[in-house]
């Protein structure tokens, strides 16, 4: 029986017991960064915040007089192009607006052009119709005529 547990026993740690991996990690991370890496990080926290500070103390004051010469001469180049961009977009607008009245007067235009050649035609038609009804009315004649004196003739 005592066996028996003790084989449990051992099953279970070999299971549920990790110390023996994380000892060795923890021991393989102090190594990598105490030993192999020193205070190289430290070396390197310390060199940026070196350069931090001197552009801090430098460079901002620098930026500043930059921005302040700078962003008025930006600013006005800015509202000149505004400017010139509201003269371009007048300007579209006026063609659009000129190339629509062209295009409603176009269209005013082929639609005359069509009515006029339909009233045409029908003058036209009804010539033809006119001219028909006319040769129609002499054939009938000519037929009547020619009927009338066969008849008399026998």
């Amino acid at each position: 029986m005592t066996e028996l547990s003790r084989e449990i026993g051992e099953v279970w740690s070999r299971l549920f017991d990790h110390r023996p991996f994380l000892n060795g990690e923890i021991k393989f991370m102090l190594k990598e960064f105490e030993e192999k890496r020193g205070d190289r990080e430290v070396e390197n926290l310390f060199s940026i915040l070196e350069k931090l500070t001197d552009v801090k103390d430098t460079q901002v004051d620098k930026i500043k007089k930059s921005g302040e010469t700078g962003l008025p001469i930006l600013s006005e180049k800015l509202d000149q192009t505004l400017e010139l961009f509201s003269g371009v977009e007048a300007e579209i607008a006026e063609v659009q607006k000129q190339s629509e009245q062209k295009r409603i007067e176009n269209r005013e235009k082929r639609q005359k052009e069509w009515d006029q050649f339909i009233d045409d035609m029908n003058f036209k038609c009804k010539r033809i119709d006119n001219a028909f009804e006319e040769k129609e009315e002499e054939l009938r004649d000519l037929y009547a005529d020619l009927d009338h004196k066969l008849n008399i003739t026998k």
